[in-house]
């Protein structure tokens, strides 16, 4: 099929083949997709419909998920021998169906067997008991992982003297919380998806909505008819965000909307020389907002003295950018009256992250492009329940509402909880592993997710894995993870969905919505138990003596505590009927250029571009996402690029240096692995590589962090791209035979 019309068509089919694979729990679907808040990304629902525009709010994404709620139980017979079941990809397991029943493996055994769940629970705490506080650790996933479950886990954790808790936001937006909490206050995005309709200039930066967030593509589409304009900051040319095809805007459907008026070519990794040759363009010109500046803000001679220190050409070489393309933009800044800058994983996850986020935190600044309505900074989110983990204090860094872990704070969730949580900072999850690799964690519990998968340099992680005594594994489905050899027990957990969760519970959407998702009625897994009953459980099991302190009953009971123990969650404890909602912070922070810092300003904060010094020949890695789910793919086939998950994209100048054609096999090898692919030509900035994450991670080192939030650098990887052995000689081959025949 033409790509164009594959693009075009796919939000049917999507359509068509959910209907099908849902067929045996059609009316449980629908119950779901419109009464429920949907487990995608944070765009955040209430049903079909939002609170951005009066149309229908469904994607794919929301389409491909759906599965995972309706789905049977399997047949736990079919774990007896878990040999076979590692040969399978992480989506075959997730296709078996739901988890049954608590199920047991232990060292040497083949398999998996049926256990009850007192049994499963007594096991669990009795190893907690066993152990030391600082050798247990919890991990929790983000798709679909409420608030309740977030707050109740890390309570758990620090009733039983751990700080070793964290969630998924640590490898994608732990930079942006991080930067901006220093910037203004705030660990969050600062305006309203509204702000984006009727904005003058919208700018992506390292994100591509198309792929991570379709719906925002349809408030795209009603930006461009108010006047909007659009530009792109990336390594790569999105075709999803030159033109996309919004399937319930029957304009869009039929023609397309164009979504980039301007696109800035960088080099991977090049965003703060890019930035601060904006910023030297706009003091230069005085484009910048003085009056703004000088009553809201601090540290701006700071930054103009840091930038004098920076010379274009340094900018331009470590940004791959010329400076008229940065004046260019510059000038498209300073003419929009009002901006919303947008971001995601290409600016986060490299060991520079932090960094990067401050450099847009000033660009935003510069302009007092924060506060007013149709501006702000936001970094978007692409798990539904990412937002509440850090605020739900789901962090080894933080308490909840983002308290810094520290006697003071802990004297005051003392107060709040009964005991005193330890006040030391607990490990990231790139930690968790590392302290496993060391023989120095005992128990690990998991709630979703497939490590394995998403961390860097998986054999590590395998291996790792494989020398924690007991792993507990709670989840709706099977997964990789799960898999590994124990090196005493694994406990495999049925979880709930948060469709089944009784009485309800609520997520946080990337514009601080907290929405509550009631109970959907349909089938259920008898034996699947939410995970914060769980963990409440193994707790009070481990210290009967003060049971009392973390006696969860309901989930109304765990909000209202978080009333209590966050300030700007007040309003949570009356959630409890389908589309109850509110705001925190209200429509815009920052308004009226009054910020959350000690003083009420916002700062500016000096950062230098990274340095690069590339290896001869070497080409820096970066990746994207194809028709998948974080780790979790759906589709063989990237429908907006047309590639598949094997391949390899380079620029044409690239593919031309390495004589290569299109579809030949390749092989990329870094320090850290290999990959076997085929070399696709595409709009990439020469000198880069560009693969499918999580396939990528093969090659990405486990040691680079940044060091201020503990993201793996999965974006600042040299890698070198050669032709494979028996390649090389079938091409000489083919070199001779032309040779004889000219």
């Amino acid at each position: 099929m033409n790509r164009i019309w594959e693009r075009r068509l796919s939000p049917f089919m999507d359509i068509a083949k959910t209907a099908w694979v849902n067929r045996d729990n059609l009316g449980y679907a629908w119950r779901i997709l419109t009464g429920g808040v949907c487990d995608g990304c944070a765009l955040g629902t209430d049903g079909l419909r939002d609170w951005t525009m009066k149309g229908i709010h469904l994607c794919w994404i929301r389409l491909n998920l759906l599965r995972l709620n309706t789905m049977s139980p399997l047949d736990p017979a079919l774990l007896a021998d878990a040999g076979p079941l590692k040969e399978r990809s992480e989506a075959d397991l997730r296709k078996m169906g739901r988890l049954p029943v608590p199920m047991i493996r232990r060292k040497r055994e083949t398999g998996f067997r049926p256990v009850g769940w007192e049994e499963a629970l007594k096991l669990a705490a009795g190893r907690i008991r066993q152990s030391v506080p600082h050798r247990v650790a919890f991990y929790l996933v983000s798709r679909g992982t409420a608030n309740e479950t977030y707050y109740a886990a890390q309570k758990a954790a620090r009733f039983l003297g751990s700080n070793h808790i964290d969630n998924s936001a640590r490898i994608c937006h732990a930079p942006s919380t991080t930067a901006l909490r220093q910037a203004i206050g705030y660990a969050a995005t600062t305006c309203s998806y509204r702000d984006m309709i009727g904005s003058d200039l919208l700018v992506f930066i390292g994100s591509d909505a198309a792929n991570n967030q379709p719906v925002l593509m349809k408030y795209l589409h009603m930006a461009k008819k108010e006047g909007t304009r659009i530009a792109m900051i990336n390594p790569f040319r999105e075709p999803g965000m030159e033109r996309y095809w919004v399937p319930s805007a029957i304009d869009s459907a039929l023609w397309g909307t164009q979504i980039a008026d301007a696109f800035f070519p960088i080099r991977v990794g090049g965003d703060i020389a890019f930035i601060n040759g904006v910023l030297k363009h706009l003091i230069y010109h005085g484009w910048a907002d003085r009056d703004f500046i000088d009553r809201h803000t601090e540290g701006w001679q700071a930054l103009k003295d840091a930038l004098d220190r920076q010379p274009f050409d340094d900018l331009e070489r470590c940004s791959g950018a010329s400076r008229s393309q940065m004046l260019d933009f510059a000038r498209m800044y300073a003419k929009a009256r009002t901006s919303v800058l947008v971001w995601s994983m290409g600016v986060t996850m490299h060991r520079h992250g932090t960094d990067n986020v401050r450099a847009i935190a000033n660009l935003g600044l510069a302009r007092g492009m924060v506060g007013r309505p149709h501006t702000g900074l936001m970094p978007i989110r692409g798990h539904s329940g990412v937002q509440g983990g850090a605020e739900m204090g789901a962090v080894p860094n933080a308490f909840p509402g983002e308290a810094p872990v520290g006697e003071e704070s802990a004297r005051r969730f003392s107060e709040v909880w009964g005991f005193t949580p330890p006040t030391s900072r607990g490990y990231y999850v790139s930690e968790m592993i590392d302290a496993a690799w060391r023989e120095e964690l005992d128990v690990f519990y998991c709630s979703g997710g497939n490590l394995l998968g998403v961390l860097p340099d998986g054999g590590y992680v395998r291996k790792a894995l494989e020398r924690i005594p007991l792993r507990i594994h709670q989840d709706i489905v099977l997964n990789p993870q799960m898999l590994v050899e124990p090196e005493d027990t694994v406990l495999l957990l049925p979880a709930t969905t948060r469709y089944e969760m009784a009485g309800g519970c609520t997520e946080t959407t990337t514009e601080r919505r907290v929405i509550f998702s009631p109970e959907i009625p349909g089938p259920r897994v008898p034996e699947a138990r939410d995970e914060w009953q769980v963990l409440c459980d193994i707790a009070r099991r481990v210290k009967p003596d003060a049971s009392s302190e973390i006696d969860f009953t309901t989930t109304r009971q765990i909000r209202e505590e978080i009333a209590r123990a966050i300030p700007s969650y007040a309003g949570i404890e009356r959630l409890a009927r389908q589309g109850d909602q509110f705001q925190w912070g209200g429509p815009r922070l920052g308004e009226e250029g009054r910020f959350a810092t000690e003083n009420g300003k916002a700062r500016f904060m000096p950062v230098a571009p990274p340095q690069f010094a590339a290896p001869e020949g070497a080409f820096l890695l970066t990746t994207r996402r194809g028709k998948q789910f974080n780790s979790m793919t759906f589709a063989a086939k990237d429908t907006q690029t047309g590639s598949s998950r094997e391949d390899v994209m380079l620029s044409q100048e690239d593919m031309a240096r390495l004589n290569l054609r299109d579809g030949s096999p390749v092989l990329v090898r870094s320090r850290t692995g290999e990959f076997r692919g085929q070399a696709r030509p595409g709009p990439l900035f020469p000198g880069s590589v560009m693969m499918y994450w999580p396939e990528a991670n093969a090659l990405i080192g486990r040691a680079s962090l940044d060091p201020e939030c503990g993201i793996p650098a999965y974006r600042d990887e040299w890698v070198e791209v050669i032709l494979p052995e028996d390649n090389r000689e079938g091409s000489r081959a083919k070199d001779h035979a032309a040779e004889r025949v000219l």
